[in-house]
């Protein structure tokens, strides 16, 4: 057992220059994050934001009394103000740099991984996306990298990279949309995505042959390709390259934030340091942070084994129910499965099981008097036909985002939807920050309502004639419209 124990956690040379890589490459990632954290923060969740950090955080202490803090693990327990947030956010850029840099790896990823949970707890609907689970689930496996990678480590890695691609796949498959199975989904995707950028729109004319082919490309690199994760190297660097080269094609075609990035920055543990000899010796030793830490100092005996334990335990936990639909139980495998995902560990990923087919958006109007309507302009998704899509990658503005999932009338999110229109009838200053234009500079309008339009993507002869990317049609106003399906 010892001696099995001690396999596990013995160094492993091979993924020592990667080991460097991915530290620098998530330093990057952990940048992106928290500056595009710094520039919403306090409009999303500040004292006058959408949704205030301190009454959530008020609620939970009512629900969990003493308990509550193992309940939300974030340290705006201490202060949960519009200058904690933004404190926060900015403390993350500059440990980000610092990591870039090289300086004091451990003590970066332990703050950075502290500092993205807190912001991820108080963050509510507005950081429940699978990015930013996948972001803690690295980063804290990134903890113990800084100590040199051993098998037990880079298993680790090798299993979060799988459960993301295989599980995006198996989940399109039992979704049972059509476009999946029918192979049309890139017919619609470049078009109907949240935040399309001018790639999308070339992407979106390929041929139909094409886009099907892709498609089909898309099942096969996420439900065939993962398992060569597991398999000798040729398969795993085939499995790498298959990876990458479909998050290229993504971020040329789509504004996913930083999620491509770190889909590709795991890939580098598919990528030993014998396919990484070409980089040059500069850039090797700034990388190798972990030179002369290779030995399975105390972090990884004390931690890293029972951390294995627990997330392996809970992915699939969470995987089976999710994908059986089984009902909840109260058992203690369920309650230990909660405990380890409130530190954002063994998550289920599902990206895009569902192809949307057409793309409504909204416009939301102001004013005084009921006569006189003027529109909010919103940064980065379509306000406009003559708005050109902006490539923004790997920001990720939060709202813009949110604005997408409003269209389908899901009840989930009428909450947060009707509080933000509170904020601008208000005239909060910080949530009218989010906005790229407010025709209201003082106090919030009276009226606020919001209307709906469907946009397409113009052909190529439409937009030479008006120089559009989009294409709109009036379907009225919000929510006297058909829901978007799905």
């Amino acid at each position: 057992m010892m001696s099995w124990m001690g396999s596990l956690l013995a160094p492993d040379e091979r993924y020592r220059l990667a080991a460097g890589l991915f530290l620098r490459a998530i330093a990057l990632i952990y940048l992106a994050a928290f500056v595009s954290a710094a520039l919403e923060i306090t409009g999303l969740v500040g004292e006058n934001g959408i949704l205030p950090a301190g009454d959530y955080l008020e609620s939970v202490r009512r629900h969990y009394g003493d308990l509550a803090w193992l309940r939300v693990p974030t340290l705006f327990w201490i202060d949960h103000s519009d200058r904690a947030l933004l404190a926060v956010s900015t403390v993350g850029c500059v440990i980000s740099i610092l990591l870039l840099l090289g300086w004091r790896p451990l003590l970066c990823t332990s703050l950075l991984f502290l500092l993205y949970l807190s912001l991820f707890r108080v963050g509510q609907i507005f950081f429940n996306f699978q990015w930013d689970f996948l972001l803690l689930e690295a980063g804290l496996l990134s903890i113990f990298l800084t100590q040199g990678p051993s098998r037990l480590l880079i298993l680790l890695f090798h299993w979060l990279l799988f459960r993301l691609r295989f599980l995006s796949g198996l989940a399109k498959v039992m979704s049972g949309d059509p476009t999946w199975s029918g192979l049309t989904t890139l017919r619609y995707y470049f078009e109907t995505q949240p935040l399309p950028h001018v790639g999308s729109w070339y992407a979106h004319q390929l041929p139909d042959w094409l886009l099907r082919t892709g498609t089909g490309a898309t099942l096969f690199v996420e439900l065939v390709v993962p398992f060569f994760i597991f398999l000798p190297r040729p398969f795993r660097l085939f499995a790498a390259g298959a990876t990458i080269f479909i998050q290229v094609l993504i971020i040329a075609t789509s504004n996913h934030n930083f999620i491509n990035l770190l889909t590709i920055a795991l890939c580098l543990f598919l990528l030993d340091d014998r396919a990484l000899r070409w980089l040059p010796d500069r850039l090797g030793r700034v990388a190798d942070v972990a030179r002369g830490r290779l030995a399975a100092v105390a972090l990884h005996r004390v931690l890293l084994l029972p951390l294995a334990a627990l997330v392996f335990v809970t992915s699939l936990h969470v995987s089976i129910e999710f994908f059986t639909q089984r009902p909840r139980s109260d058992g203690p495998l369920t309650v230990l499965s909660d405990i380890v995902r409130t530190w954002g560990q063994g998550n289920v990923y599902h990206v895009f099981p569902n192809m949307q087919t057409e793309r409504q958006e909204l416009t939301i109007e102001g004013s005084h008097d009921g006569l006189e309507w003027k529109a909010y302009r919103f940064k980065y998704k379509p306000n406009v036909p003559s708005d050109t899509p902006a490539f923004i990658v790997p920001l990720h503005p939060r709202l813009d985002w949110m604005i997408w999932f409003i269209p389908p009338q899901n009840p989930a999110m009428r909450h947060w939807f009707e509080a933000f229109l509170w904020r601008l009838h208000q005239g909060s200053p910080t949530v009218k920050a989010l906005l790229a234009h407010t025709p209201f500079p003082g106090k919030g309008p009276r009226y606020v309502r919001v209307l709906s339009h469907r946009f397409r993507f113009s052909t190529p002869e439409e937009r030479d004639r008006d120089g559009n990317f989009w294409q709109s049609e009036y379907l009225g106003e919000f929510p006297r419209v058909p829901p978007r399906r799905p």
